[in-house]
């Protein structure tokens, strides 16, 4: 009994040092994109915030550990394209880090188990399921501030935007176990590892 309530007590410790140091990381962050904002120029877009408000809102919102952040990037001359640019930038992004993600798993713990062969035919399986991915994820990003500066693109006038986006790590599991399925239809060895790689997908998490 007494080893369980060390146990229990050293988890919980271990966690809260864990969420103090993370407090304080996003603090440290907070400070500094504030300053480089300031000193490049970028102002918020499409929101009546200040852009301290909207990074305070933001960092809050990654707190509980439920939610992860994806960033999108974009250049255009219409800032209605460049928001547009910047939900498939972030969608892409995610999409390639789980990719990364899930090759690595199999890389690392089916490697020995699979054929020359298979292994080929799972490199194409990692580019059909990060396509699934980033039209799964699509309606799952919710936008938590973006900002915009002028810039100049071939001696025209133009504008470059940065896009924070939050996701819920359930919904996200949710859409990468779909993206899943959907691209394993037209591959033969993710349907022979498909119990395996499916556990990979749902333990997949980004920071």
């Amino acid at each position: 009994m007494l080893a369980i309530f060390v146990s229990i007590n050293f988890t919980v410790q271990a966690q809260s040092a864990y969420s103090k140091q993370k407090a304080k990381e996003q603090k440290k962050e907070y400070k500094q994109k504030v300053k480089r904002y300031a000193q490049e120029g970028w102002q918020i877009f499409g929101s009546s915030h200040t852009l301290e408000v909207a990074l305070l809102t933001h960092y809050e919102a990654l707190e509980n550990g439920e939610t992860t952040g994806i960033t999108g990037f974009a250049t255009s001359t219409n800032k209605n394209i460049g928001k547009d640019k910047l939900m498939m930038s972030a969608c892409t992004s995610y999409a390639q880090m789980i990719g990364s993600n899930l090759k690595g798993r199999i890389v690392e713990d089916m490697a020995s188990t699979l054929s020359t062969e298979e292994l080929s035919e799972f490199e194409h399986f990692y580019a059909a399921y990060e396509n699934k991915v980033k039209a799964e994820i699509r309606g799952e990003l919710r936008l938590s501030y973006s900002v915009y500066k002028q810039t100049t693109v071939q001696g025209k006038s133009a504008y470059e935007f940065e896009a924070y986006y939050l996701i819920d790590e359930a919904a996200a599991s949710k859409a990468r176990i779909r993206a899943f399925h959907n691209a394993a239809k037209e591959s033969a060895v993710a349907q022979k590892y498909a119990d395996q790689v499916s556990k990979f997908i749902e333990e997949a998490f980004v920071e």
